[in-house]
């Protein structure tokens, strides 16, 4: 019975990281759908790219107040987390604050821990107000439907709890090394829950090391839930934008591609030994000409499968969009939202079928209407906006090819400006050998 909370320590460890680990590979599965793309140039760029978005989270500081706030809750979600490592000692191997051998660092750190747990709290409190009594517009917009309105508030909550578990436990503590219970070694320091002690006073030791445990066991359980959820959740930002930005597009801001499809057309067009409808000799349809754009997940690259994981939800996105400042339905947002809800839809039909099993939906009218598309500027408001270098756009991009080049689907006024630089080599309806008249005038 002594070795029986070290046990079940251990399982839940266990468990908690193998349920993990799972999910991990299921997103890495899912990403690796999209077509290969080689972000593997300019590796020292990338590096400081990633250190500089990601980690010094400077895109966040267009908007200061926030940006100081997240750096917050930032910060204290990393450091505080440290003493996770002397949790899982502590729960292996039934030990109290085995790292408490190190004197005044241990003090320091157990008491910068608390500061920062007390302002995480302020800066949660913050946040939960923004969000649900001033109201600000971009948490609300119509793709924040339930699910994704709840999932923001829930991490609030989770933090909220979490903070509050270390506070209480360290209280206890203190009272505990103070009556100087059994197995509780005077360490640390606690300039915010010293503050808590009085609550307990009259309690007695039996009672103290109740709650103690009770907290710590409750902040283990709390921190294995909320890693797991990560993966049903917008915040598994928190792992996924160091990858993100170090595999962010580098080049300038509206740099269109090449379509690699587009370019073997061409070379095939221009071979005249070519057999366009040639059906290949091993019937392999993977060695068939590439579709024109994207109409479904799996034709978008494995970077933009990434970006869609990466989304945060914040709207800065749709906040700064002229299409949707102007009453059009294009949300950048739930671009990417909608790419994930896809993405995952799919990711759970090879779960079910052991490969993809065709289920008559695509991401294009299922999912992401024309109107969407056609309702962009192509200005890359969004792109420079986003904290963690999502590129909705390019995800547009390719939707519009598809429709364009596979189903001939472009506005009338697109469809018009094609035939007249085809006929005149000019946007505009007039002769070519008008082009020059407006240098008379």
């Amino acid at each position: 019975m002594h070795y029986l909370p070290n046990v079940l320590f251990a399982i839940l460890l266990i468990a908690g990281a193998v349920f993990f680990i799972q999910n991990v590979k299921k997103i890495f599965r899912n990403i690796k759908l999209g077509k290969p793309l080689n972000r593997n140039d300019r590796k020292a760029e990338r590096w400081k790219n990633m250190a500089w978005v990601a980690l010094g989270q400077t895109k966040m500081l267009r908007r200061p107040f926030p940006a100081i706030l997240h750096f917050i809750v930032y910060v204290g979600f990393i450091l505080i987390n440290i003493e996770f490592l002397e949790i899982v000692i502590d729960g292996l191997f039934g030990t109290h604050r085995i790292f408490s051998f190190a004197g005044d660092f241990y003090n320091f750190l157990i008491g910068s821990f608390e500061i920062l747990a007390f302002l995480v709290l302020i800066a949660v409190v913050i946040f939960w107000t923004r969000r649900m009594i001033i109201r600000i517009p971009r948490f609300w917009n119509k793709e924040m439907t339930r699910w994704p309105k709840n999932d923001a508030l829930n991490i609030l909550y989770f933090e909220m709890v979490l903070m509050s578990l270390f506070l209480i436990m360290n209280a206890a503590d203190i009272n505990l090394q103070n009556l100087g219970a059994e197995h509780y070694v005077k360490a640390g320091s606690y300039p915010i829950s010293q503050f808590i002690v009085p609550l307990f006073s009259s309690s007695n030791v039996d009672t103290l090391i109740l709650l103690e445990r009770g907290a710590w066991w409750l902040h283990v359980i709390g921190i294995f839930v909320f890693l797991n959820y990560l993966y049903y959740s917008k915040h598994l930002h928190i792992l996924s934008a160091f990858p993100n930005t170090y595999y962010a597009n580098l080049d300038e801001v509206g740099k269109l591609n090449n379509l690699e499809s587009v370019t073997n057309e061409v070379k095939m067009m221009m071979d005249p030994n070519a057999d366009p409808f040639a059906i290949p000799a091993d019937g392999d349809e993977e060695d068939m000409p590439d579709k024109f754009g994207a109409s479904d997940v799996q034709d978008l690259n494995w970077v933009q499968l990434m970006n869609a994981y990466t989304c945060t939800e914040c709207g800065r996105c749709t906040s700064v969009c002229p299409a949707n400042q102007t009453g059009k339905e294009l949300s950048p947002r739930a671009i990417m939202m909608k790419t994930r809800d896809r993405l995952e839809e799919v990711g759970k039909n090879i779960d079910k079928n052991g490969e993809f099993k065709e289920d008559g939906k695509q991401l294009l009218n299922d999912y992401i209407t024309p109107e969407d598309l056609w309702a962009c500027t192509s200005c890359n408001a969004c792109v420079i906006e986003c904290p963690v270098q999502i590129d909705p756009l390019s995800i547009i991009i390719d939707m519009r090819r598809y429709l364009v080049m596979e189903q001939s689907a472009a506005p009338t006024e697109l469809n018009m400006m094609m035939t007249n630089i085809e006929n005149n080599g000019a946007p505009w309806q007039y002769n070519q050998l008008d082009r020059a008249n407006w240098r008379d005038e």
